[in-house]
């Protein structure tokens, strides 16, 4: 089974400064080649990986700079160009710039795992060897657990990371529906609302945070542009910004293991993210409405981080041999669990759910995750009309991971 290592590395100035020249030279090749993508679409036609390596080999004849770094780099920029247009289409795949809106920190990977050597040379520290590098030396905070199959180097700041891909040689657990069942729901308000009735919430930032945060915000604001005064302040404002990244992959980690642990399938409603954080202030002609509401929104929906936590409940569940489904949310927070009945009326605030036919009571929360349970747990359409409600078939007479009886989720007894 693969699974990552993440350490914190130590790079030399010189390591630091060729690095630095590696992460270059892959941008401008991710950039080159993302143009010639595009006008080849712009034509109609189609160019693939094979034929972008091979006029790349012809380029470092004529550019003596692409000699200078490793090849390996560079044809693994080219093939994650290649999967990025293939998953997201050609025009939607992002430039790599040295600032602005598309800002990419460098990063660059060694996919040869046999010309990595990993050494550990004391009871907090080790090394590894990259090619074309030498040896980086790293903070040694987990063990490998395998054999190293690749290595990427990437900056954050001002700081160095060094991952390993590693191969632990255990074959992946077995799935097993045996075991308890558990529905997601995401929101705002709350984080992570489970169909057991368990809440997860935090905040990333602490109001002094906040506070400095705007701060800076608004002198990176009054200073003129590509200033050195406007660089540093930049600076200040990455620090907080990856404090606050951080603690949020350290809560989707430890939300995912708690959630998955235990159970056999996990449900979550299919979000399209991008699509609901997209902005609402429309054209001149036409703008939209609403949109200082909006954009709030947005920014709660991503501070909380719902594709990453997603990402999070898959990588747990493919190490324990739990199953992940996804569901259409629709109607998800507006029928009753215990009757079916879809109405909008019966959520009278974000956190009240009062069923307008039975008379139930609960935390709008944990109605959403009960039947996004319900849902995926029957394998049937996951969305009901008004007035047509569904009637979902059970895979187990005894439905777990869940503290209401099975007809008050929406699944008849056997």
């Amino acid at each position: 089974m693969l699974t990552g290592r993440k350490y914190r590395a130590y790079l030399e100035q010189n390591q630091a400064e060729y690095a630095e020249t590696i992460g270059g030279a892959c941008r401008s090749v991710w950039n080159t080649g993302l143009e010639q993508r595009r006008g080849y679409r712009r034509r109609g036609a189609w160019i693939n990986y094979r034929e972008q390596a091979r006029e790349l080999a012809e380029a470092k004849r004529e550019h003596t700079w692409l000699k200078l770094v490793p090849g390996h780099c560079l044809q693994q920029t080219l093939m994650d160009l290649d999967k990025a247009c293939r998953t997201h289409g050609t025009w939607k795949v992002n430039w790599r710039g040295k600032g602005g809106k598309h800002f990419w920190s460098p990063a660059f990977r060694f996919p040869e795992g046999n010309k990595i050597r990993v050494e550990r040379i004391g009871r907090k520290w080790g090394r590894a060897k990259l090619p074309k590098i030498g040896w980086v030396k790293f903070r040694w905070s987990r063990p490998l657990g395998g054999a190293v199959r690749s290595a990427t180097l990437k900056r954050d700041g001002r700081h160095w990371y060094l991952s390993f891909l590693v191969e632990t040689g255990k074959p992946e657990p077995t799935v097993s529906l045996a075991r308890g069942r558990v529905g997601i729901d995401r929101g705002v308000a709350v984080a992570v609302a489970t169909s057991d009735g368990r809440f997860f919430d935090r905040e990333f930032l602490t109001p002094g945070e906040r506070q400095r945060l705007l701060r800076l915000e608004r002198q990176r604001n009054r200073c003129q542009q590509r200033s050195k005064r406007r660089e540093a302040v930049k600076a200040k404002i990455r620090v907080i910004r990856r404090r606050e990244r951080d603690r949020r992959a350290a809560f989707h980690a430890q939300t995912a293991a708690a959630v998955v642990h235990g159970n056999g399938l996990v449900v979550l409603e299919a979000l399209n993210a991008r699509g609901m954080t997209a902005s609402a202030k429309g054209t001149v002609a036409e703008p939209g409405t609403n949109v200082a509401q909006k954009a709030g929104l947005n920014r709660a929906i991503l501070d909380k981080g719902w594709h990453s936590l997603e990402l999070a409940v898959r990588n747990v569940a493919r190490r324990m041999g739990v199953t992940v489904r996804t569901v259409n949310p629709a109607y998800t927070s507006q029928t009753c669990p215990a009757c079916e009945m879809v109405d909008a009326d019966s959520r009278e605030s974000q956190a009240k759910f009062v069923c307008t036919a039975c008379g139930r009571r609960e935390h709008a929360d944990t109605v959403g995750a009960k039947n996004t349970l319900a849902r995926g747990h029957s394998g049937h359409r996951a969305w009901r009309p008004r007035g047509c409600p569904v009637r979902e078939a059970s895979t187990s007479v005894n439905p777990q991971g869940i503290n209401a009886p099975a007809v008050e989720v929406g699944i008849p007894r056997l």
